[in-house]
């Protein structure tokens, strides 16, 4: 065997779970296998690497000592490793049969390599992802939450514990293929091979199928699930519940929830990215001699200085009072545009009062700023 890193081989981290292991493996075993590649003497050397790779590293003794001593853990008469010497391996076949015919990866194997259909014998197939839209507040995409949902799914048979015999029901050879997991059709100089309809490519099947599932080893049910929301989540953020999708047919492996957010829209701020953006109306007399109000943010109060001869339309900015950062950034600002208000109805003590002010600054006689009327000129 060559001498490449067993984790290489299959693409993985050393700190690979059993479950990425495996699936890691089947995507490898499904690329190089030698049906699939008919007369690829490099597939076919590719596929026993592979496999040999995955049969020490699935092995947890067999992976303590690949990590600390690497190929010289099953090389020799003074090899460190639990198996002794350089024996002690299987037929790259019988790792893939144990694979792939016990349904706990990633989808029928029959079905990737020739297209084949599922019959009802014992290779398991993948559960299908599933999406749950959910509706949330502004606030609550601020702070973040925990929240229960509710929804409808494929779980696994309790009476046959997902693998779709009835209890006391033992696995016997195909007899349709007789184990080997296909048939061939044709005849004459045209013959082809394709995945039992029997046992489905698995070359055994269930004596009794079970009586509540039919099985399928799944059955629908309302299940509850608590999802934490983490702050800063946007319409469109995607949130990956892993294994509470659907559950697999046969005791394959469930797929998995996503949690699609979206945002309703606020009464008072505007999100823009991590910035949040509101309007105030401020009176004209605080406009104009200058001041402090509070204003309202996502947090609960802040207090904005208000300069003298602020202009309407004139946007200040609060640092970090906007949305958390999913990126783990600084927090974003609160962007607030003041509105000057013009009173709607005077008394006849404030008209006569801004009368007055209006004559003493000749308000009358020129209405519009010497700024504008100097823009303005040329067109007279």
């Amino acid at each position: 065997m060559s001498k490449e890193d067993y984790y290489h081989l299959l693409g993985v981290e050393k700190t690979v779970t059993p479950e990425e292991l495996k699936k890691a493996y089947r995507k490898k075993a499904v690329q190089f296998h030698p049906d699939k590649n008919p007369g690829n003497k490099e597939s076919e050397e590719m596929f026993k690497k592979v496999s040999h790779a995955y049969e020490i590293l699935s092995d947890d003794e067999k992976r303590a000592a690949y990590d600390r001593y690497g190929h010289a853990a099953f090389e020799g008469p003074g090899a460190r490793g639990p198996t002794g010497g350089g024996g002690g391996f299987h037929d790259p076949a019988d790792i893939f049969r144990e694979v792939f015919g016990r349904g706990g990866g990633t989808g029928n194997i029959f079905e990737e390599m020739f297209g084949g259909g599922g019959g009802g014998g014992g290779g398991g197939q993948d559960g299908s992802d599933l999406r749950y839209d959910l509706e949330i507040s502004l606030e609550e995409a601020a702070r973040g939450f925990e929240r229960e949902i509710s929804f409808r799914k494929q779980m696994a048979c309790e009476r046959c514990h997902g693998n779709g015999a009835e209890p006391g029901s033992k696995r016997v050879t195909c007899p349709t293929c007789r184990g080997a997991g296909q048939v061939r059709r044709g005849g004459g100089i045209i013959t082809f091979t394709q995945v039992c309809p029997s046992c489905g490519g698995a070359g055994q099947r269930v004596e009794k199928v079970c009586t509540a599932c039919r099985g399928e080893g799944r059955v629908p049910q309302t299940t509850k699930l608590t999802v934490r929301i983490p702050p800063g989540v946007d319409t469109g953020s995607r949130l990956r519940s892993s294994g509470n999708g659907e559950a697999g047919l046969a005791g394959g492996t469930a797929g998995d929830l996503y949690i699609v957010l979206s945002v309703r829209d606020h009464e008072l701020f505007e999100r823009q990215g991590d910035d949040l953006f509101c309007e105030i109306p401020v009176k004209f007399t605080l406009a104009t001699l200058g001041g402090s109000i509070e204003v309202p943010t996502l947090f609960g109060k802040a207090s904005l200085k208000i300069p003298a001869a602020t202009q309407s339309g004139t946007t200040f900015r609060l640092r970090e009072k906007g949305m958390p950062s999913l990126r783990g950034s600084r927090q974003g600002d609160q962007l607030v545009r003041v509105h000057v208000e013009v009173p709607q109805s005077l008394t006849a003590e404030q008209k006569k009062l801004l009368e007055e002010f209006a004559r003493v600054s000749g308000d009358a006689a020129e209405p519009t700023s010497k700024s504008f009327f100097e823009k303005a000129k040329k067109f007279f």
